[in-house]
């Protein structure tokens, strides 16, 4: 049985009162990596921008929230902020309206990639990221999302019963990462690295999932399921190859072809 509990996102530093906590969203997740869901639902909500926007990331005793410590210099507007968690979670707002918010939000560049990779590779995904999710073996009710390098390589892998906070849990732990290697003075993973990457779903492909993939620069969004007509419509205006209905040695290709390789080549 899979497990599903609230998480509470709290907010503090940054533009807000001093020594005062925003509750802005409660969300319900599977629990655990709740510090890499935090932050990339704030990255993909558009609220940082880059990992050394966050000091310090805490959760409650009980871990039914999580405080997120921002930076001075980040400006949250609360008011527009209010508004957009409304709309989205209503659903009350238009096509082209929501795709027009997304690019303005939208901070990494989005280039045309010259990249392409055969069918026959991506037709070996979900079965590696079956063999990756180790909660859907034992409940069989839980979303999985994964990151490939173009050679097919499983790079990163989140589940949650929410698909929503899988691809938040998958993008946070991959920023939280670029924030320890900067710390260590590493190369930063920077998150623009993940245009050269394939983002694999293990359901149906919604609008949401698609504008979280793109504020991380993802440009290939491939699923085992369908997408619905406003993510067609999202990955066609941001140029993001989206595939779905990847099952056996099929798959429908929905936007920006180009980067898939529908024979072998000899």
């Amino acid at each position: 049985m899979a497990v599903e509990e609230p998480l509470e996102i709290r907010l503090t530093g940054a533009n807000l009162e001093p020594n005062t906590q925003k509750n802005i969203a409660i969300t319900m997740r599977t629990p655990g990596d709740d510090e890499a869901l935090a932050a990339g639902f704030l990255f993909t909500e558009g609220i940082i921008t880059s990992a050394s926007d966050i000091l310090d990331i805490a959760a409650s005793q009980d871990q039914s929230s999580i405080t997120v410590q921002l930076r001075d210099t980040v400006i949250v507007d609360l008011d527009s902020m209010e508004r957009h968690f409304y709309t989205t979670s209503s659903c009350g707002v238009c096509g082209k309206a929501s795709i027009d918010a997304v690019q303005v939000k939208c901070k990494i560049a989005l280039p045309q990639t010259q990249w392409k990779v055969n069918a026959s590779l991506l037709f070996g995904l979900p079965d590696i990221l079956r063999k990756a999710q180790s909660s859907f073996e034992f409940t069989g009710g839980i979303h999985g999302c994964a990151l490939f390098n173009l050679g097919g390589e499983i790079m990163a892998t989140a589940e949650d019963v929410g698909r929503h906070n899988a691809l938040d849990k998958l993008i946070g732990a991959w920023l939280m990462n670029a924030k320890t290697d900067e710390i260590n003075g590493q190369n930063s993973k920077n998150l623009t690295d993940l245009s050269n990457q394939i983002l694999l779903l293990s359901g149906r492909i919604s609008f949401e999932l698609v504008q979280k993939a793109a504020m991380a620069g993802i440009r290939m969004i491939v699923a085992v399921g369908a997408p619905s007509s406003l993510a067609i419509d999202l990955a066609d205006e941001l140029g993001i190859t989206l595939v779905g209905f990847l099952r056996g040695e099929r798959c429908n290709i929905y936007t920006h072809s180009q980067r898939v390789e529908t024979h072998s080549e000899d």
